[in-house]
């Protein structure tokens, strides 16, 4: 599938209120640079930064326009965890380079955080805290396994009683849950521009409306081909996630065939009143339950509560969920009374399920060596918005010949998922075995 540069901007909450992204041009004729990145969302926009602060000359090539894809269209909550996956689970799967992936995964909250700062980006920062809150009694053993396995490495986590969730939440809905105060959540959009804008100061170079045709391996260095022109350079990283195969199937079929893109819905409520806005989750921290069908909500920066879901049959423009999601916030909390969203758009998830047969369980993420000085990584599962920026930085390095021994990067073959394209489009027909599960928890 080849699709056309011109792909419209979702209607987001984000799109409405970022500040302007830079002017860009597309890719014309033959240029060169020392590393070329594909992608400019978070990881892309991320790993340009940290070569420029390297010194280090890059071109990012960007199908539509920096943050179009995922990093500008998520719930915009900064998590320094994994979905389904906590430490242990890395380090089994990746001995001591998953040892060293979850101490980035730990600082990754504050890592984004301290970068907002540094650049002076305009993202609605506002570093609150992450809470998990458990939504069954039996889940609550989950909450204290995480506790236990993030503090063992020097995470900052706090277990929370029932008492102690409501009184955070501003509802009795759960039973105790966990959180993180380096967490809390941003503008995507925002920061996706205004890690554009940071990265063009430092004297990077960003193409836009380039869609990438090809890449290939030619003599010592990396050709990236698009419809106008080409970029050659040194080095090169994919940072395409869950976009991969979206504007050619030539790209890398074998990182599009791994990830499944599951459609997830965002919703952003009218602004409420300030009297009650201040009943609920009233010291603003971003919130994601246990449910495996999330329940997820945060405040934007205009008494706007922004939340989301997925549905098997969402409707034109996700009509069908406007009415599960307004009771669902009502069920919750009681005093919102009539909700209405102002706001709905949606997005893909990246996801890397681990087995198919247990698609409930969150996949790991993947890191892949494309060649020489070639690098990828994919499978954020929902976990994306911290994690890529500092992974922006472990792959700038690796292009400049840090060793792995001092990366988080476990890298590992690509493993494309058999019958791909039909289990993309069944993929939200699981949302059934879902909540038959979250109900038998308790």
């Amino acid at each position: 599938m080849t699709q056309t540069s011109s792909a419209p901007w979702p209607p987001s909450l984000w799109a409405a209120t970022a500040p302007p992204g830079p002017v860009l041009q597309p890719v014309s004729g033959d240029e060169t640079a020392d590393v070329v990145v594909i992608g400019a969302g978070f990881t892309g926009l991320s790993t340009a930064i940290h070569l420029r602060e390297m010194g280090v000359g890059v071109t990012v090539v960007e199908a539509v326009e920096p943050g179009w894809g995922a990093s500008g269209r998520n719930n915009g909550q900064v998590i320094p965890t994994l979905a389904g996956h906590d430490p242990s689970g890395m380090t089994a799967r990746h001995g001591e380079a998953g040892e060293r992936f979850n101490a980035v995964l730990r600082d990754s909250a504050q890592y984004l955080f301290e970068t907002v700062r540094k650049y002076d980006i305009p993202a609605e920062a506002e570093q609150a805290g992450w809470v998990q809150p458990v939504h069954s009694p039996g889940r609550f053993k989950i909450a204290e396994k995480r506790v236990r396995e993030w503090s063992a490495i020097g995470a900052p986590v706090e277990l929370l009683d029932r008492a102690a969730t409501a009184k955070m939440l501003g509802s009795d809905a759960w039973f105790g849950g966990f959180w993180n105060p380096t967490g809390g959540h941003i503008n995507p959009l925002a920061l996706a521009r205004g890690l554009a804008h940071a990265a063009l100061r430092l004297g990077a170079v960003i193409r836009s409306r380039s869609p990438v045709q090809s890449y290939a391996r030619v003599g010592d260095n990396w050709v990236v081909k698009t419809d106008k022109g080409t970029v050659t350079a040194r080095a090169l990283v994919l940072a395409t996630n869950a976009y991969t195969g979206e504007f050619s199937d030539g790209l890398n079929r074998d990182i599009a065939r791994e990830v499944i893109p599951v459609l997830s819905w965002q919703m952003a409520t009218r602004p409420i009143s300030d009297n009650i806005a201040k009943t609920i989750i009233p010291d603003r921290q971003a919130m994601s339950d246990t449910h495996r069908e999330l329940y997820f909500a945060r405040w934007d920066a205009r008494n706007r509560l922004v939340t989301g879901g997925a549905a098997m049959v969402p409707g034109r423009d996700g009509d069908n969920l406007r009415p599960q999601l307004a009771a669902r916030l009502k069920k919750l909390w009681p005093q919102l009374g009539d909700i209405e969203f102002d706001f709905v758009w949606s997005g893909y998830v990246g996801m890397t399920p681990d087995s198919l047969l247990k698609p409930q369980v969150a996949g790991f993420p993947r890191f892949h060596r494309l060649g020489p000085n070639g690098y990828a990584w994919a499978g954020c599962n929902g976990r994306a918005v911290a994690l890529s920026v500092s992974l922006g930085r472990e792959l700038a390095k690796i292009t400049q010949g840090t060793p792995d021994s001092e990366l988080g990067l476990p890298f590992s073959e690509p493993t494309p998922q058999p019958l791909q394209p039909i289990i993309r489009r069944i993929a939200p027909f699981a949302l059934p075995l879902y909540r038959h599960l979250d109900a038998r928890e308790i």
